[in-house]
């Protein structure tokens, strides 16, 4: 059997969504897959710093703005020392986990790990086809590296975002892939009595990534207490989730839930889903629910927020509880014809397919 190595990074859970994604593809194919945490690979300490570092530019207003606007975008001396710094703990391990066995393909889907690859490429090592697969809207300088056989994208933007640093880049558009479980949700129906949600209920479903960014306990409470009830997530974010779980003992419309794998029946529960951009919108759409957009992804955030805002079906809001019911509210009044629910798998496989034909693989 043929075999993949699935690069991926645990800042945040969308990465490792895309790996799943592609890993499910590969199977389907006969192929063998190995997902590895880049982050991971850097070892406990410089993973753990890493994070860290992410985590305080994202909390500090406008400093990550600045960083991603600024530098990585560019692709600045800042920017390219920061890579190279990882890359070089990188790109060793990287090395190992080809030798220990015969791997046909690799896929990165973290900038860091596209860049470990290249610098593979450049010390000599022997390296198969290599796809980097990337769904922000506006790829950063890191993502795109002289090595790399073909770039993965969701949209047109995304494309000429790449070719922005590498004119003759190959790159294919393809859908946002989705995980299994989004082809086949349950009914409305199914996942309100799995939620204890009453059938004629105003029901919302909010969330903001595995990392739980912004006032998602404070909007929660405010919801709930206009009337709506709430399944609130709050993914890998323990703090958070305690706080949601104080928010239920004082607000019976809120239900509290830490990291679930029931995201699929969770938005068929709702009528709405209030969320950060991320790959969590095409998951909506997906199943046929309105987004309502909640700006506190700095970055490459907003970007994505723009692009999901054109793809229509969707609003924004800030992020002040009172301004997150206003607008939830209202997205909830507005007769708007919802999209058939469901979506297919066919589109996405057609176009991983077509880039695995075109770096030689089948």
């Amino acid at each position: 059997m043929p075999h993949a190595l699935l690069l991926s990074g645990s800042l945040g859970q969308g990465h490792d969504v895309m790996a799943a994604a592609c890993a499910d593809s590969l199977h389907e194919r006969g192929w063998t897959t190995a997902t590895v945490d880049a982050m991971a690979l850097l070892g406990r300490r410089s993973g753990a710093a890493g994070e860290a570092v992410f985590r305080r530019l994202l909390a500090i207003p406008g400093v990550y703005d600045a960083f991603h606007f600024s530098a990585l975008r560019p692709g600045t001396r800042l920017a390219r020392s920061t890579e190279r710094a990882a890359v070089a703990r990188l790109a060793p391990r990287v090395r190992d986990l080809l030798g220990r066995q015969p791997t046909e393909l690799v896929v990165s889907v973290f900038s860091t790990a596209a860049g470990a690859v290249d610098a593979l490429h450049r010390d000599g090592t022997p390296v198969p086809p290599h796809m980097v697969f990337c769904t922000d809207v506006t790829p950063h300088r890191l993502w795109v590296h002289e090595s790399t056989d073909l770039f993965l994208v969701t949209s047109e933007t995304a494309a000429a975002g790449v070719r922005r640093y590498r004119p003759d880049a190959r790159t294919v558009v393809t859908p946002a892939p989705l995980r299994t479980p989004f082809y086949s949700p349950p009914t409305k129906q199914e996942a309100r009595e799995e939620f204890g949600i009453p059938p004629d209920a105003r029901c919302v479903l909010l969330m903001s990534g595995s990392w739980g960014l912004g006032p998602v306990a404070e909007a929660a409470a405010a919801l709930g207490a206009a009337g709506v009830h709430v399944l609130a997530v709050a993914g890998r974010n323990r703090e958070l989730e305690a706080r949601l779980r104080e928010v239920r003992r004082r607000e019976p419309r809120v239900r509290a839930l830490g990291y679930s794998d029931r995201v699929p029946a969770l938005m068929a529960a709702a009528d709405l889903v209030v969320t950060s951009s991320g790959d969590t919108c095409s998951e909506a759409r997906a199943i046929g629910r309105r987004l309502l957009l909640l700006d506190v992804v700095p970055g490459h955030g907003r970007d994505n927020l723009q692009h999901e805002l054109e793809l229509g079906y969707a609003d924004v809001t800030g992020a002040a509880p009172r301004d997150v019911v206003r607008a939830a509210l209202a997205a909830l009044e507005r007769e708007t014809p919802k999209p058939s629910a469901g979506s297919v798998r066919a589109p996405w496989e057609a176009a991983f397919g077509a880039a695995l034909s075109s770096v030689g693989l089948s």
